[in-house]
């Protein structure tokens, strides 16, 4: 079989891509700091911003594609300390394209639904990128350096992720699962709209981007919904307690990274390539049963 190269297992994305792809691939991942072992993998320790041991960990595996998930994702953290975040969002996504490029091999990067503004959803692939973050900024530098090192790399705007945690990892559910779990009231935005889909589907619709396309391709879900509206759905199907899930705007809330209202994605393009999400209350219903 193949080698595939996926940065970032360790992370929540990453490990579901490591599941998924091993069906069809060799599969060697990275981590940063949480060593783990994912079944039929090969997981191998990796600084993503030192260059020389990117470049020797290609020497090494001769990996014939790559998805590069590994990223720092938290928009707070960014905004904070933006120099650090760079280092890994966009210098380290550019030297693996470059890498890619010199090898002739496809290169997938996973980008963000946080490359817009939030005053025009749904948004098309062709639609102007204006983040009002430091992560959507660092994500738009990066998508750029990227295509022009190599044009032929494979970009994926992905939406917000849900589902089981990983041995490593969690989605922004657990949070949520947790308070409420607690008794402690947990105030979800009704005016911050996403196309959320599973970890799961989110690594099928990499794997097959990668087989498919060249250039900026949307991975969002079919549904638009609020963060209120998800937790609402989430309590009904997992039977949480739900008495303490409160609505609240996003003005209500002081963040270090502002954030956009709505980032829904128009992923039609992916959907007439073979991209098929569930609905959100299938894929919770798939978790609840897991």
């Amino acid at each position: 079989m193949k080698k595939i190269l996926i940065t970032g297992g360790s992370g929540f994305l990453g490990w579901h891509i490591c599941h998924q792809a091993k069906q069809k691939w060799d599969v060697y991942s990275t981590y940063s700091t949480k060593p783990l072992h994912i079944p039929q993998t090969q997981v191998l320790p990796l600084d993503i911003s030192e260059y020389s041991a990117v470049k020797q960990l290609f020497k090494d595996i001769q990996p014939d594609a790559v998805i590069h998930t590994a990223a720092q994702s938290q928009p707070n953290y960014c905004q904070t300390y933006p120099q650090e975040s760079y280092k890994i969002n966009v210098t380290a996504a550019a030297n693996l394209a470059g890498i890619c490029a010199d090898n002739s091999i496809p290169y997938v990067f996973t980008s963000t639904d946080l490359v817009f503004n939030g005053l025009n959803a749904p948004y098309k692939e062709t639609d102007s990128v204006s983040p009002v973050n430091i992560y959507g900024e660092q994500k738009v530098q990066a998508e750029l350096e990227i295509l022009t090192r190599y044009p032929q790399a494979t970009i994926c705007r992905m939406p917000l992720m849900f589902g089981a945690a990983t041995p490593t990892a969690t989605s922004f559910m657990q949070g949520f699962i947790q308070t409420l779990a607690a008794g402690k009231e947990l105030n979800l935005f009704v005016d911050e709209f996403r196309t959320p889909v599973s970890g799961v589907t989110a690594a099928q619709g990499l794997l097959l981007a990668m087989e498919t396309f060249k250039g900026i391709i949307h991975l969002g879900g079919k549904e638009r919904i609020s963060r209120y509206d998800f937790g609402k759905l989430m309590v009904e199907i997992l039977q949480l307690p739900g008495a303490n899930l409160k609505s609240c705007r996003q003005q209500d809330v002081k963040m270090a990274a502002p954030r956009p209202q709505d980032v829904s994605l128009d992923s039609s393009k992916a959907f007439s390539l073979g991209y098929q999400p569930l609905s959100i209350r299938e894929e919770l219903e798939l978790i609840a049963k897991s």
